[in-house]
């Protein structure tokens, strides 16, 4: 997959600070989280996408000629600042917890270890990449939730907004737990499965309905899935269908991956009258596709009326994310080196207490219930926090630090859930293939409680401190207040 350089991604004042930074000599090490506060849908979790992008991102991370002539041409750079550009290379660490994985709010989902004016730099691009893929997988998982098992194709490129938003949502989609995607480039791409059936414009443009299917089935005896609602569903389409698969029957020719598409109307009424008569000629196991503004809420109303749909075609819903079109995550200065190569760290303030962060050199951990296998909690610690599971652990709220949980040694068992990703500027890293994150993501997500996972009121899933880490933070707070 070709890449294209993405390093003037970048908000212009990321630029006006490195330059500021340059100017003062003010390059020391530095520690950045990005992370989001509020899990997008109002749901009880969110799925990490994008990683693989940002590793392209960074490991391109250049200026050309031509980037430099056009900085020059803004006028708000020195020469010798755009020298330093010239000869620019990414040389710090980065750590993230792997794409597919369930991620709660407040926790880092990528830890950037770099001198500042480096760690400044990448703040836009890695936030552009990864609030959009974990936004749209996040809403894939919810909709494939909806569905009980039934497939989800991703049907959205036509209604993204813009090709990059099809593309790289169509993975992210993939991610979440699609069975396929129609976006062909997707496909090519990122190695997944392309589906998909014709247009009513097929239909149409035959001298009638019978003959459009009957074309289609000689074309694709083995894909033929026919859309039966140009004219009239139930008197026309469903009926049509069934003679052509009778024909092809009577032909010998295999019946594999096929049946009819709904694309409007009452889905729960029509699917339960196509199934009649599709039952009545004996085509039992010929599946019923649906799209049309499709949602994980109306999928789990049409399963609640006992629609018999098996198969569903989602797009504009899901690969906008339509009814949550942003993920809010940010990158927040947590720590600074000190000369002796500790970290110092720093808090951000609000009057706000959930924009209040969490300071210092962070890894997450996630515990789960040792009978069940389900996740109890996840606790940000301090990356030298030690651990031992056959011990008692106290753990706190990060905002209501009041709030206290101990659990019971034997009862929990722990995973840290970041991986490092560049260490000295240099990729450690190999991003597994799309359909393997897939089946990555479904382990995870059977983690999860089903209260947890519900699509309205979702049981929450804590996030907490580890002790060493409330202390520095409350400490922290402590002087602040005081100043």
């Amino acid at each position: 997959m070709s890449t294209m350089n993405l390093t003037l991604l970048t908000d212009f004042y990321e630029l006006t600070m490195m330059q500021g930074y340059f100017k003062n000599k003010a390059n020391e090490k530095v520690i950045f989280d990005a992370f989001y506060r509020t899990n997008p849908s109002n749901g009880g979790y969110a799925i990490a996408a994008g990683l693989e992008q940002v590793i392209d991102y960074i490991r391109n991370l250049t200026f050309s000629a031509e980037d430099i002539d056009y900085l020059r041409s803004v006028g708000s750079f020195d020469e010798d600042f755009l020298d330093y550009l010239s000869t620019f290379r990414f040389s710090g660490d980065i750590y993230a917890i792997p794409e597919g994985s369930v991620v709660f709010p407040r926790e880092p989902l990528i830890k950037v270890v770099a001198p500042i004016m480096e760690a400044q730099l990448v703040e836009t691009a890695i936030l552009t990449i990864i609030n959009h893929q974990s936004l749209i997988a996040t809403k894939a998982s919810r909709v494939c939730y909806a569905a009980k098992g039934n497939g989800i194709m991703e049907f959205g490129l036509r209604r993204a907004q813009g090709p990059d938003a099809g593309i790289y949502g169509a993975r992210a989609a993939m991610i979440g737990g699609c069975i396929g995607t129609s976006n062909v480039l997707a496909g090519q791409l990122f190695d997944v499965p392309v589906k998909g059936t014709h247009a009513h414009s097929w239909i149409m443009s035959f001298p009638d309905e019978y003959t459009a299917f009957k074309k289609y089935a000689e074309m694709y005896p083995n894909a033929c899935t026919l859309l039966v609602d140009t004219y009239d569903t139930i008197k026309s389409g469903v009926p049509n269908a069934i003679r052509v698969f009778t024909e092809m029957r009577e032909a010998g020719i295999p019946l594999k991956n096929y049946g009819i598409r709904l694309d409007s109307g009452d889905l729960a009424y029509m699917s339960k009258k196509a199934r009649k008569m599709l039952d009545a000629a004996g085509f039992t196991d010929a599946v019923i596709s649906a799209s049309s503004d499709l949602d994980e809420y109306l999928i789990d109303s049409l399963k609640t009326q006992g629609a018999q749909i098996t198969s569903w075609g989602v797009g504009t819903n899901m690969i906008t994310s339509k009814d949550c079109p942003a993920f809010g995550g940010v990158y927040k200065l947590a720590a600074i080196q000190a000369e002796n190569g500790t970290f110092i760290p720093k808090i951000k303030l609000s009057e706000n207490t959930e924009k209040i962060t969490n300071p210092g050199n962070k890894t997450v951990y996630r515990i789960y219930e040792k009978d069940s296998g389900k996740i109890k909690a996840d606790l940000i610690a301090l990356v030298d926090d030690k651990f031992d599971p056959a011990q008692d652990l106290k753990i706190f709220d990060p905002i209501e630090t009041w709030k206290k949980t101990t659990l019971k040694g034997g009862t929990y068992v722990m995973r840290e859930m970041m991986t490092q990703i560049f260490k000295e500027g240099r990729c450690v890293y190999e991003s597994p293939k799309v359909m393997d994150i897939r089946a990555y993501c479904q382990e995870e997500l059977n983690t999860l409680w089903d209260e947890a996972r519900r699509l309205i009121n979702p049981h929450e899933v804590y996030v907490d401190l580890s002790n060493r880490l409330y202390e520095i933070k409350s400490q922290l707070l402590e002087q602040m207040s005081q100043s």
